[in-house]
């Protein structure tokens, strides 16, 4: 007897009218127009499953504090990380605890259930990282949450950055992190990546360093991380986040760049709303667009994935969760309009960000946990055009959430009243 049967879905691959069988919190089947006796069933009336949504990139321990303690006026990165400096020491870990919770709960109903966050180890205290070791364990029934150790302020730069960032791995913190681009000089910064490699790489953990958050071309942290990549063997485990300085970089050097990383297998991260928001604040007309280069980062077989980064925090006044938006975001902002191009986009903020993360047992395939959502879409590029509605989000099989299928009300003079689905 199945726990679980799903009839007549579209899959992101382009199959059609497929069953999903579930047991134990596992797919052990995946077929067309499978019968099995079940407990339940649901008819997905060709819509599409997906795996859920995955963010390689956030900050939970800043998110929902917009305003506090007052608004960044310039909307820059540099004004919104003093924001948070001014902010850290009026931090408790209740409300930090009460924050991380409540988004968490909108990512569920967004189908988000894997999220890697990065939390600042600067604060001697270290309340930021009791408090989301305090989340990560009550949301572990339903969210995979995953620690990042990240010296906002500069690990080198700040007295105290390092002991504190080993301190928070020995908590539990799942990954080493680094911001090179934000030491005192790129010596430093440098120095830095060579550092945190090596910490990462004697511990056994995997890296996420900020990188070359910036416009000044100049700022090449990228490159020093491909090389202790390879250098330590990091192969696979190591990921350059932002990358935005390579939106300006000379094609020259990029082409090289991009083999080296290529080379070293490093994950990339872009964040597209944010790297819209925060870059080119300098610029006059016209202005860059900061995001880095997606597409050709693709074409060099290096795996990428879109974050969110921010949620009404000191750098970003909106967001709600939702991967689809941020996946609209960078299909525009790369120009990423082709089927094939928006589809890698629909993959940025899955199966892409799950490999990031190093999530086990993530997929469609017979094996794989049973996380799943049900959109109300017909196939990846449409639930991007619609940033379709969740109808069904599933955890092991479980159902976490589960929303009315968006429809409206039409009376049109001269015309019968009728309803219009969003996916008509």
């Amino acid at each position: 007897m199945l726990d679980l049967l799903i009839h007549n879905a579209n899959l992101p691959d382009g199959r059609s009218q497929m069953s999903v069988a579930v047991h134990a919190g596992k797919i052990v089947e995946v077929a067309a127009a499978l019968q099995a006796p079940a407990r339940q069933t649901l008819d997905a009336q060709g819509f599409l499953l997906s795996p859920p949504f995955v963010d390689a990139h956030f900050h939970m321990d800043a998110t929902l504090s917009y305003g506090l303690p007052r608004v960044n006026q310039s909307g820059t990165l540099l004004e919104g990380i003093a924001l948070w400096g001014e902010l850290k020491p009026l931090l408790t870990q209740e409300a930090l605890v009460t924050r991380a919770l409540a988004y968490c709960d909108w990512a569920v109903a967004k189908g988000l259930l894997a999220i890697r966050t990065h939390v600042d180890v600067c604060d001697e205290r270290l309340l930021a990282v009791d408090a989301l070791l305090e989340v990560k364990r009550q949301v572990a029934p339903y969210i995979d949450l995953q620690l990042v150790a990240f010296p906002q302020d500069g690990v080198l730069r700040t007295p105290g950055a390092l002991d504190n960032l080993k301190r928070a791995l020995d908590k539990g913190v799942d990954v080493v992190g680094g911001i090179p681009h934000f030491e005192r000089t790129s010596e430093q910064g440098a120095a830095s990546v060579k550092l945190l490699c090596e910490l990462a790489a004697e511990r056994g953990l995997r890296v996420d360093m900020h990188c070359d958050e910036s416009d000044d071309p100049h700022s090449r942290h990228v490159e020093t991380l491909a090389f202790e990549t390879q250098r330590l063997g990091l192969h696979g485990l190591a990921t350059g986040s932002h990358l935005t300085s390579m939106h300006s970089m000379d094609n020259y050097y990029v082409s090289k760049l991009i083999a080296l990383m290529a080379e070293a297998q490093l994950h990339a991260v872009a964040n597209p709303l944010i790297n819209i928001t925060l870059q080119g604040r300098h610029d006059n007309y016209p202005k860059r667009r900061g995001m880095t280069r997606v597409p050709e980062l693709l074409a060099a077989g290096i795996n990428v994935a879109f974050g969110h980064d921010c949620v009404m925090d000191p750098w970003y006044s909106l967001g709600s969760g939702d991967m689809l938006e941020v996946a609209h975001m960078g299909l525009h902002v790369a120009q990423m309009t082709s089927q094939a191009a928006m589809r890698q986009c629909f993959d940025a903020v899955t199966v892409n960000a799950a490999r990031v993360m190093g999530l086990e047992n993530y997929g469609l395939a017979v094996g794989c946990n049973a996380d799943f959502v049900l959109l109300q879409a017909r196939d990846p590029v449409e639930a991007l055009r619609l940033r379709a509605n969740r109808l069904k989000v599933f955890k092991r099989g479980m159902l976490l959430a589960e929303s009315a299928q968006a429809s409206t009300q039409l009376h049109l003079a001269g015309r019968p009243a009728r309803t219009a689905f969003q996916s008509d």
